[in-house]
């Protein structure tokens, strides 16, 4: 995969692209990742890149000339126009199931603004998907761009060591994910449960199955209303349920 993020400060990755999971997808080859200062971009002596908005008002916005020059020279010579994902709080929630369907793209370029928006013809006739990480507002895209190639990044074939963990994580299942132990058996008279060391597969998988269903039920029910749940589940829930309501 390819990926390239238009920002007007690259050095914020740095860190982010050269360490943990993201950094060692880069070194297998897996991604690339590359930041482009689209101030490169502006057609004039100052380097511009905002501008007033007509109309009045406050702060400072986006000129679309910078942006779309960057975009067509990053895209220009590919058959298929590829995936542009401008970040801003007003864009599409973000979540596990998207982060699923960008995974699958061979290109996509993040677009971060800052100061008070973007000219609208930037989003009309340049941006395929505005993507918010949550209903608040930072200074600029850079922070939920790294959040979302993150997430993207980690689903791509090669990237985990175990490719079972994409598969389990929280929302991936529609779930949230089971409860995790590890050793010593025992820490501070507080113990694993007993069906984790039993050496039973069947019954370990149908306890952690029980586990994200309870889990989900008490942390995030509303999950649970578009999960892939058996009718036997469903029914399970709707006892717990009463039990606790009664």
């Amino acid at each position: 995969m390819r990926i390239d993020v238009l920002t007007l400060f690259p050095d914020m990755f740095d860190g982010v692209f050269g360490s943990s999971i993201l950094g060692k997808a880069r070194e297998k080859g897996i991604v690339s990742l590359r930041t482009v200062n689209f101030r490169d971009y502006a057609n004039n002596k100052h380097n511009t890149v905002d501008d007033y908005p007509f109309g009045g008002g406050g702060g400072m916005v986006l000129k679309p000339e910078p942006i779309f020059a960057a975009v067509e020279e990053l895209t220009a010579g590919e058959d298929a126009r590829p995936r542009v994902v401008l970040m801003c709080p007003q864009g599409e929630p973000f979540t596990q199931r998207k982060a699923e369907e960008l995974s699958k793209e061979s290109h996509l370029v993040f677009v971060c603004g800052h100061y008070e928006g973007y000219d609208e013809r930037i989003r009309e006739h340049l941006i395929t998907d505005e993507i918010s990480i949550g209903d608040y507002v930072l200074t600029g895209g850079e922070l939920p761009a790294m959040v979302v190639i993150d997430s993207v990044v980690r689903l791509l074939p090669g990237v985990l060591g175990n490719e079972q963990s994409a598969v389990t994580d929280s929302f991936s299942t529609g779930l949230l994910e089971y409860p995790h132990y590890t050793r010593p058996a025992t820490f501070r008279d507080w113990t694993v449960p007993d069906v984790l060391l039993s050496g039973h597969h069947e019954k370990i998988a149908s306890w952690r199955r029980e586990q994200s269903l309870l889990r989900t039920l008490e942390r995030r029910p509303e999950l649970l209303e578009t999960a892939d749940l058996t009718p036997k589940e469903r029914e399970w829930l709707e006892r717990r349920r009463a039990c606790e309501e009664g």
